[in-house]
């Protein structure tokens, strides 16, 4: 039992260690943002989907009050020309158009309402996604502060100055000794050109026809 709940701890720490990579604190904030203008995309074609309904019943209702009017003057003029049944007939067609401007007017003011609440509902969301925009620059300047920080301290915790000493000592005598190379063939230059000076070059030719002479 006991090798069985370890092997089970193992597993738990393994599973937790791999959500804790996976919810990564920057790209969970970029999901969030996605999700929220998702949302937005809906509440937008919503809202335009209202204003569409609105213009309907706008031209539905314009056109029962011009129905209204043309069958109230169709009414009148048939009673001026003693012509009842035609007058009931445009005066029940009124009627019934009154009817429909009425329950036309009904449905569009509660049409109206609902407009108006998805209007406000869209602008929340935009403000909450324009201030979560801005946190998200703030949560992202904060985590690289940590990041750095944390890979600073980890740098500094697997410094080895001693390493560094015996590095920089080497350094110097590497130096030491091309600066001795270098002071070496400065000195073999010097006395090459002094070898070869036009003064010197002179007093070898006078002593060797001096020789020359005394053979």
């Amino acid at each position: 039992m006991g090798l069985f709940k370890r092997v089970k701890n193992v597993m738990l720490a393994d599973l937790h260690d791999l959500i804790d990579k996976l919810e990564d604190p920057i790209s969970m904030t970029k999901q969030y943002l996605r999700e929220l203008e998702e949302q937005m995309e809906k509440a937008q074609r919503a809202l335009a989907q209202q204003f569409a309904i609105e213009r309907r019943y706008e031209q539905l209702i314009q056109q029962a009050e011009e129905m209204i009017e043309k069958r109230a003057r169709q009414a009148k003029l048939a009673v001026e020309k003693n012509e009842e049944a035609i007058a009931k007939m445009a005066l029940q067609e009124k009627i019934a158009y009154e009817k429909k401007l009425s329950l036309y007017k009904q449905q569009y003011e509660t049409l109206k309402e609902k407009t108006t609440y998805l209007t406000e509902q869209l602008k929340q969301l935009h403000e909450k996604y324009e201030e979560l925009k801005a946190k998200q620059l703030d949560l992202i300047a904060r985590a690289n502060a940590a990041q750095a920080i944390k890979d600073i301290n980890a740098s500094l915790i697997s410094f080895n100055p001693e390493h560094a000493l015996k590095g920089f000592a080497r350094m110097e005598e590497r130096i030491l000794a091309l600066e001795a190379e270098a002071k070496a063939s400065s000195y073999l230059y010097e006395s090459y050109k002094a070898l070869h000076t036009l003064p010197l070059q002179n007093e070898v030719e006078k002593e060797l026809e001096q020789l020359k002479e005394a053979k």
